[in-house]
């Protein structure tokens, strides 16, 4: 059956899932994958000790470096792969900053956003796995990253809640929220079947659509 999208992203709070999801359902389906690239930030580890003095050089560097690969890998029409498929979206930016930026530094990264936002592609689809902060930390503390060590429920509560502000304040796009707290899709090939077929062969209006799976 032909993938009704051409640009699917698949986004969630830190621990969510989001690249295990993309990077199996690229394989299923020969998609282009794009995958952030987050490791190699030298300002991340820096965040979780001091949030406070490395929010912002933290924030600006995850802009340019999300634009920079967008629109890289977004451009060019690969031929070969049945769709683009992605574990995060330039939004992303925003939604963070909106959690860790204050006062004049958020205003002023926000205006920067915005001017950048408008020319990068849109997704047809954008994708949230939703889980609740008590089973994101489990996943956290399970992978065992030493800079992740230090991230809180209270931290993960304010990551979810601004997502779902960038849902409202923009409706324009195509929202798929599924909560997943019933599902191991990473274990259960059965869960991981339910979580494909609702997000590529079910159709959804623009704006916001939750369900539960």
């Amino acid at each position: 059956m032909k993938i009704r999208y051409n640009y699917v992203v698949i986004e969630g709070n830190i621990g969510a899932g989001k690249t295990t999801l993309a990077c199996r359902i690229a394989e299923q389906f020969n998609a282009h994958l794009i995958l952030e690239h987050f490791a190699d930030n030298p300002f991340l580890p820096k965040f979780y000790d001091d949030p406070e003095k490395y929010s912002f050089p933290l924030e600006l560097s995850f802009l340019a470096s999300r634009y920079k690969q967008l629109k890289e890998e977004l451009v060019p029409q690969d031929l070969f792969k049945e769709f683009t498929i992605a574990d995060y979206y330039f939004m992303k930016s925003l939604v963070f900053a909106a959690s860790t930026l204050k006062g004049e530094e958020y205003n002023l990264y926000r205006q920067i956003f915005y001017i950048i936002y408008g020319s990068l592609p849109k997704p047809d689809i954008y994708v949230y796995l939703h889980l609740s902060p008590e089973r994101l930390l489990q996943n956290i503390k399970k992978r065992g990253r030493s800079y992740e060590k230090s991230i809180t429920l209270k931290y993960l509560e304010k990551i979810q809640d601004s997502y779902f502000t960038f849902f409202k304040q923009n409706p324009g796009n195509k929202y798929l929220v599924i909560d997943i707290n019933g599902l191991d899709f990473v274990a259960n090939t059965d869960h991981y079947e339910r979580l494909v077929n609702a997000i590529f062969f079910d159709d959804y209006p623009t704006g916001l659509n939750k369900l539960i799976l």
